[in-house]
């Protein structure tokens, strides 16, 4: 937005139905994966023919695996690649997978890393320290990764990978998928066996359990139900409460690198109990301190404690595991998001982006909320002619856009990054956003 673009954040509904619908005008059309389904192949076609250009860095990163073929597999393809302008890479290791698998498209392959893993440098600390501090320090953070006590049934996770086409692209992935839900659910029983050893025999620091974005946090409230010094929390973004915790315990999770990237100690849980987990192997678990039992994770949990209540503890320095290395390119000189925004300029030069029409976006938005009612109540009328149309207001993984907290955030990266345009920020709906420079 300083450099003098307009950017929209958006949910895919809006976007989508407004590039196509000619509501707005066409663009940049970055997204979060290059997932072969047959739905989003004919989406990004679409878009493509009403003159956007498509850009992606997968967020699911496969920075947990060990190797990228499997990955590959799953999340690219030929097709598309091809529809793509450009494929920004986390490091090394997927940049080089990535131009062997597919070498005739080398060229619109980058390795910029990560803004994710960025945010996640103490370099941007003071953007962590502003968030609300709903848990008083000390406490350790316990993420879990399990999607197990989720709002999503098996049956409907069975039904949305074959909507993409997992079960023609990946073999085996149904004993996958049974095998992960087993050992998922001995993980939990062997994690809330571990809290409650920890909570009954701290020294007084409090333990915060982050569910995923996908699982209830109500029925993880009931499972630690009256364990004293112990929260259950998910609201704002998982790097406020590794920056603002002493430590941080996980099995097989992502958090895992974000830990080893804010510098905070790490902890590896890895009893013998989970010994022939599916997680055992994967990347993740290689990082940290490695812990095999209740009564060891207890006294390094109280070391870590002891030395952050002296003031004393420090983590190494600035330099990086040469793991994580290979893993996530991080450039001392220019962030990751400098050099996609540097890229995008450059796919884009030739192109004549015309601005956005605010007034033009509020109404397409209060057309498709009048449709969406439209379609709700047509449902419940007669659900077996209209069962297709509208959709659910709820949105379980993400929450509503909040403008104060947007404005906040944009005001102190402005602060941390230098950037000294006056920026604005219109919000358009709960689920959309409008950043640009300030029209005089």
């Amino acid at each position: 937005a300083a450099r003098g673009h307009e950017i929209i954040l958006s949910d895919l509904e809006f976007i989508y139905k407004g590039l196509t619908k000619g509501h707005f005008q066409p663009g940049v059309f970055h997204t979060k994966s290059l997932t072969p389904s047959k739905t989003k192949i004919k989406r990004h076609n679409s878009l493509v023919n009403h003159g956007s250009i498509i850009t992606s860095i997968d967020e699911e990163s496969g920075i947990h695996l060990k190797g990228y073929k499997k990955f590959l597999r799953e999340r690219y393809s030929r097709k598309t690649i091809d529809q793509s302008s450009a494929v920004f890479t986390w490091g090394d290791e997927d940049y080089k997978s990535l131009n062997k698998k597919y070498k005739r498209f080398s060229k619109k392959i980058y390795k910029t890393g990560s803004p994710r893993a960025d945010l996640c440098r103490p370099y941007f600390i003071k953007y962590w320290k502003i968030q609300k501090k709903i848990i008083n320090k000390p406490y350790i953070l316990i993420p879990s990764n399990l999607s197990i006590f989720g709002y999503q049934s098996f049956i409907k996770t069975v039904y949305t990978l074959k909507e993409l086409d997992y079960y023609d692209r990946v073999p085996n992935i149904l004993n996958a998928q049974l095998t992960s839900s087993s050992n998922n659910y001995l993980k939990a029983k062997v994690l809330i066996e571990a809290i409650k050893y920890l909570a009954q025999n701290n020294k007084g620091y409090k333990i915060v359990f982050r569910p995923h974005p996908l699982e209830r946090v109500d029925i993880w409230r009931f499972m630690l139900r009256g364990i004293p010094n112990v929260y259950v929390e998910n609201s704002g973004p998982i790097n406020n409460w590794i920056h603002n915790s002493f430590a941080v315990i996980h099995h097989g999770c992502t958090t895992a690198v974000e830990t080893c990237l804010s510098q905070k100690p790490l902890i590896t849980y890895v009893p013998n109990e989970l010994k022939s987990h599916h997680l055992q192997n994967e990347f993740s678990n290689e990082l940290g301190f490695k812990i095999k039992s209740k009564n060891e994770l207890l006294k390094k949990i109280n070391f870590l404690f002891e030395k952050n209540k002296n003031k004393y503890f420090k983590t190494n320095s600035h330099k990086l595991s040469s793991k994580i290395s290979k893993k996530i390119f991080i450039d001392k000189h220019e962030l990751a998001s400098e050099k996609i925004v540097k890229i995008w300029e450059k796919i884009t030069l030739n192109k004549n982006f015309i601005p956005t029409n605010l007034k033009t976006l509020k109404f397409f938005f209060l057309k498709m909320k009048i449709n969406q009612i439209i379609g709700n109540i047509l449902k419940k009328l007669s659900p077996l002619k209209y069962g297709h149309l509208g959709s659910s207001n709820v949105n379980y993984k993400f929450q509503n856009l909040d403008f104060n907290e947007i404005n906040s955030r944009v005001e102190k990266l402005q602060k941390i990054l230098k950037i000294e345009k006056n920026l604005e920020c219109k919000l358009i709906s709960k689920r959309a956003i409008l950043i640009r420079q300030a029209k005089i």
